[in-house]
């Protein structure tokens, strides 16, 4: 199996360019549910270690049905398969121009969630044009074990979040096992109290923000993930749930750019167009870098074949 393996903002992404299963030639969002439901041995195989690592996010690339897309994608990681992720769909860019599959420029990617725009100003820098991400429940109200009670919004923005602002937790480095716990709660009450999308979608992601110490930039936040690892990028499918946020409260005007950093100070740039169903439509710019090229093997008598699961 040949990927290529790229970080953007500290965050990695392996694209999977060729030898992943045969998914058929459905929609995407087909494509995608079947990758999930008959294929999970796969691609937890390739995010757990030994291969994988903590944080990664899988890129599968496969044949667009749309024929205006230059490329069809269905990402996932060690959890999941996940409609679609901002960091990703950077590394995903820089990978396919790195291996002189993408030039630069505009071009449209097919995702699970919809079709993205994205700019490739250089080998490193992109900008995505996200699908409409949207306020869904704002100011929601949960009992937390061990917390107390947290008010957050449920915002789309590609996958399905919960952000809680400011965060109950101070957002410094030194906190991420404590951040990572409480976040794992406040998913666990959200679940338990049946927060979800219109169609019963679950929430995935859990966001803590709070004001940056950083002359310029807007906020910081700290972002978990379906596997339990926290983001290290800004998280671009959060971001997109975040102005989807800012902008329903009237916080933050159209057009205007603002910078959100991570729990580890990666950046992205963001701005937003109002939607035509009410939402906004989300603009993300950060970079990524190449880290390697390889060869995946699945040795049959291998006895982590499938990866490690504890």
């Amino acid at each position: 199996m040949r990927v290529i393996d790229s970080h953007t903002g500290g965050e990695p992404t392996r694209v999977i360019l060729d030898g992943g299963p045969d998914l058929g030639t459905g929609s995407l969002a087909e494509r995608a549910t079947k990758l999930a439901t008959e294929h999970e041995g796969f691609y937890r195989s390739v995010m757990l270690e030994p291969r994988g690592q903590p944080a990664m996010v899988g890129a599968l690339v496969v044949a667009p049905v749309d024929p205006d897309c230059a490329v069809g994608v269905i990402y996932f990681d060690a959890a999941a398969v996940i409609g679609m992720c901002g960091h990703g769909t950077i590394g995903l860019a820089v990978t396919l121009h790195h291996a002189g599959l993408l030039p630069l420029g505009p071009h449209l990617i097919e995702t699970p969630a919809g079709r993205v725009r994205v700019t490739l100003h250089d080998g490193h820098t992109v900008t995505v044009e996200n699908i409409e991400s949207r306020l869904v429940q704002p100011d929601v109200v949960l009992d937390v074990p061990d917390i107390g009670q947290v008010t957050g919004d449920l915002a789309y923005g590609g996958n399905w979040f919960f952000i809680v602002d400011p965060s109950p937790v101070p957002l410094v480095v030194d906190n991420i096992p404590a951040l990572t716990h409480a976040t794992k709660l406040v998913r666990a009450a959200a679940w338990a109290e049946n927060i979800c999308g219109e169609n019963g979608e679950a929430v995935d992601h859990v966001i803590f923000q709070a004001p940056s110490p950083v002359a310029g930039v807007l906020s910081r936040n700290f972002t978990l993930c379906p596997d339990d690892a926290y983001d290290r990028s800004p998280c671009g499918t959060g971001s997109s749930a975040r102005l989807a946020c800012l902008a329903a409260r009237g916080d933050l005007p159209p057009e205007t750019e603002v910078i959100q950093e991570s729990i580890i100070g990666s950046q992205y740039r963001l701005s937003y167009r109002p939607g035509p169903q009410g939402g906004v439509l989300p603009s993300i710019t950060g970079t990524a870098f190449i880290t390697a090229e390889s060869q995946l093997f699945f040795q049959e008598n291998d006895p982590f074949v499938s990866g490690i699961h504890a």
